[in-house]
């Protein structure tokens, strides 16, 4: 299986609007981050997408995806579901809804965000969506057993995914005792971490990374949902303990 970062960055992506700062005028392309989402992509060749923010029509294109077979929410900030509507190519081509998998609270937020895809008769040219509730336990789709991962985004439950020995988690400030359970030796785990210092009321940053690297013990910790706070991409993935990596916009992970 594969995964590829489509999006490495905060809700207001990098380069952020007016800001003047060595990152956001950088000229290396992983100093530039569309909102965080990744595309999964499974031993048969099917696409798992997780997240679909305001920047999704650019990673498809950008990344020459063409295809979405199912999604998967994490939770229901725009920066990770405002895009859905421009799944409309996708769903036109297939002739089928697009299936979307995400809790109950989330699905509720998609209806009221874009209710004429849910209506008796729609638009000719709205999107169709196929809503399936899933909770914190281990679902099959596709051929791929996902093992849902439920953490804490200051005051709200957010779901990451596991996939055979890879978990993807964003938007996450804790995580349980019995969650930590399901990340323990890991090939591969992709945590958020908006800056290096600074304490944040709803996400990670570095010392905390740092502490869950040692008691987790991955082979391999990528870092995502990064803000310009963090610095230079060149610079700072050196100064990382060995183990921990910045992920960029293109990365691909084999697993």
């Amino acid at each position: 299986m594969k995964l590829k970062f489509l999006g490495t960055g905060t809700s207001q992506g990098v380069p952020v609007i007016g800001c003047t700062c060595e990152v956001c005028t950088s000229q290396n392309p992983k100093d530039s981050r569309f909102r965080a989402s990744a595309m999964v992509t499974t031993d048969e060749n099917r696409k798992i997408l997780i997240d679909c923010g305001p920047d999704f029509r650019q990673q498809m294109l950008l990344n020459k995806e063409s295809h979405v077979d199912i999604t998967l929410l994490t939770h229901e900030h725009n920066d990770h579901v405002i895009g859905l509507d421009d799944m409309r190519p996708l769903i036109f081509k297939s002739g089928e809804n697009m299936s979307i998998y995400c809790l109950s609270r989330v699905g509720n937020e998609v209806k009221n965000r874009f209710p004429y895809a849910f209506a008796d008769v729609r638009y000719p040219g709205a999107p169709a969506f196929d809503l399936h509730e899933i909770d914190n336990k281990i679902f099959t789709v596709l051929d791929t057993e996902i093992t849902p991962i439920e953490v804490i985004h200051y005051e709200i439950s957010v779901l990451g995914y596991k996939f055979k020995n890879l978990a993807y988690i964003t938007d996450a400030n804790f995580i349980s005792d019995s969650e930590k359970e399901k990340l323990h030796g890991l090939d591969v785990l992709i945590l958020n971490c908006i800056r290096k210092f600074d304490p944040h009321p709803s996400h990670f940053v570095l010392p905390d990374i740092i502490k869950l690297f040692e008691e987790l013990k991955p082979k391999k910790l990528f870092l995502t949902h990064i803000s310009h706070h963090f610095g230079l991409h060149d610079v700072e993935d050196k100064q990382l303990p060995l183990g921990i990596h910045l992920a960029y916009d293109g990365l691909e992970i084999n697993f």
